[in-house]
């Protein structure tokens, strides 16, 4: 069993409100909002994988593996988050880190403050929190919750934030004073913003706190989730 925590990018979602496609594909700055997110994960875990349904010869120009839903009938963001535990399990990591596809502006130092916020809080998941919100799929589990995710899937759950409460969730709060960190992109508009948070020198995880300093800690839901889905 590794301490390093591994890493799922949730590329699976619909995309409606962008005309459909994969969203990990769209272009900021001149790079995929896929490599946007890579860039900021790769120093922090000790692999990554995508979860996304359909060719993943799409994605082969990354060389990353790819994972489809375990379960079918698209069961939304919790279906992604169980093929990243089971494969994590697979590689012997205890911990996975989760994260939209569609989040380029990710913390340099979220994995670090999400386990100390899980650490503090002796619950098996953390979540980041940012602007007064949760972000409940920008989370650090435990792999060993994967049997306990698929009942529930398999009963029907869908609402991430509803489950998580259920196992014991902490929070870890980052500055968002340059920008939110978890901005996503969920439409065009959102990209043409994203560009031009990108062309500041603020954008991204400023204003985050070092690793080694505790973040302020929450135990269960402790704001309100986000109302941005990106899958």
């Amino acid at each position: 069993m590794t301490a390093e925590p591994v890493a799922v990018v949730l590329a699976g979602g619909l995309a409606r409100r962008m005309g459909g496609g994969d969203k990990a594909l769209r272009m900021l700055g001149g790079r995929s909002l896929l490599v946007h997110v890579l860039d900021r994960l790769r120093p922090q875990v000790g692999a990554v994988v995508l979860s996304a349904n359909g060719d993943p010869a799409r994605f082969a120009p990354w060389g990353l593996p790819v994972l489809a839903d375990p379960l079918p009938g698209n069961l939304g963001p919790l279906a992604g988050v169980l093929a990243g535990m089971r494969w994590a399990a697979a590689l012997g990591a205890a911990d996975v880190l989760s994260v939209p596809a569609d989040t380029p502006f990710l913390p340099a130092d979220l994995v670090a403050r999400l386990a100390a916020a899980r650490r503090v809080a002796g619950v098996p998941i953390a979540c980041a929190a940012s602007l007064g919100r949760t972000h409940p799929v920008v989370a650090l589990w435990a792999a060993a919750l994967a049997d306990a995710l698929e009942a529930a899937l398999r009963g029907g759950e869908r609402r991430v934030d509803r489950w998580t409460a259920g196992q014991g969730v902490a929070s870890a709060a980052f500055d968002a004073a340059g920008g939110d960190p978890f901005f996503n992109v969920n439409s065009p508009g959102d990209l043409a913003e994203a560009e031009a948070l990108l062309a500041t020198p603020a954008a991204g995880p400023a204003g985050c706190t070092p690793p080694d300093r505790p973040p302020p800690v929450r135990s269960g839901p402790p704001a309100t989730p986000s109302a941005r889905r990106s899958r």
